[in-house]
C-alpha cells in the first residue's frame, strides 16, 4: 500500500513514522509512506499558502491552488487509477473502524491535512475529497489526525500484525475490548478472574464476551444499538 500525505509541516512525521509498528511495515515493504509539502507548489517569493477569508472572519484560510497543484501533480504521475483523496478537518464526518478497514484494503490513498481555520471549500470540491474528523474537538492542524488515521490503516494492512490479535480488538463485532490481565497473579491485593487460570478455553471466552458487552454498555452504549 502506499499513502501519501500533504502537509505543511512534513518534518513532524518521520519521527512517528520511523518507530514501532509503523517503521517496522515500512522496512518491510508493506507500506510506503510519503510525505509532501504543499508550499512547494506555492507561488511567489513568499511561497504564501494562505490568504484571509472572504466574507471576513478571523484566522487565516488554506488556499485552494497549492493543495489542488500538489495534489494532482503527484497523483497523476501513477498509471494507477486515482486513489480516495481523504482531507482531515473537524467538520468532517467521523473516523472510525469500518473506515479504517475501507481504506486499509486500497493499494493507495492520500490524506491532505488541513491547517489554520481549515482550507479553501474549492479544493476539497476539485479533488473530489472525503473529509473525516478523528474527534469532537479541534486541532491546530490535520498532521495529528493524519498520524492516526495512517497508525489506524497501516495496522490492518495484512501482515503487520497478526491477525489474531487484530480480530478480537474494540470495535471489532461493535464491542469494546474486554479487560486484560498478565503476570503477577495478585497485585496490591486483587487477584487475577480465576476463569482465567482455569485452562478452559470456552469458559474464558465466553466471559471476555460478557465482559466485553459489559464494558461497552458502560462506556459506549451506542455502539450496541448498531449491532444486529
Amino acid at each position: 500500500m502506499r499513502i501519501d500525505v500533504f502537509t505543511l509541516f512534513p518534518a513532524i512525521f518521520e519521527p512517528v513514522l520511523a518507530a514501532s509498528i509503523l517503521g517496522r511495515a515500512r522496512t518491510r515493504g508493506l507500506v510506503g509512506i510519503e510525505t509532501h509539502d504543499i508550499r512547494e507548489w506555492a507561488t511567489g517569493r513568499h511561497r504564501t499558502v494562505d490568504d484571509t477569508p472572504y466574507g471576513g472572519g478571523a484566522g487565516m484560510v488554506m488556499m485552494a491552488p497549492p493543495i489542488v497543484h500538489a495534489v494532482e501533480s503527484v497523483v497523476t504521475a501513477s498509471d494507477e487509477p486515482s486513489p480516495p483523496v481523504v482531507v482531515l478537518s473537524a467538520s468532517g464526518r467521523p473516523f472510525d473502524q469500518p473506515m479504517a478497514r475501507r481504506f486499509a484494503a486500497l493499494s493507495q490513498l492520500v490524506l491532505v491535512c488541513g491547517h489554520y481555520e481549515g482550507i479553501d471549500q474549492r479544493a476539497v470540491d476539485i479533488l473530489g475529497a472525503e473529509e473525516i474528523s478523528i474527534g469532537d474537538y479541534v486541532l491546530t492542524g490535520g498532521e495529528l489526525a493524519a498520524m492516526v488515521v495512517v497508525d489506524a490503516v497501516v495496522r490492518l494492512i495484512p501482515g503487520v500484525i497478526d491477525e489474531g490479535s487484530i480480530a478480537e480488538e474494540s470495535f471489532e463485532d461493535e464491542l469494546l475490548e474486554y479487560p486484560h490481565y498478565t503476570r503477577p497473579a495478585s497485585f496490591r491485593g486483587r487477584e487475577i478472574p480465576p476463569v482465567l487460570l482455569s485452562g478452559h478455553h470456552a469458559n474464558i471466552a465466553a466471559w471476555r464476551r460478557e465482559r466485553a458487552t459489559e464494558r461497552t454498555a458502560e462506556r459506549r452504549p451506542d455502539l450496541l444499538r448498531r449491532r444486529p
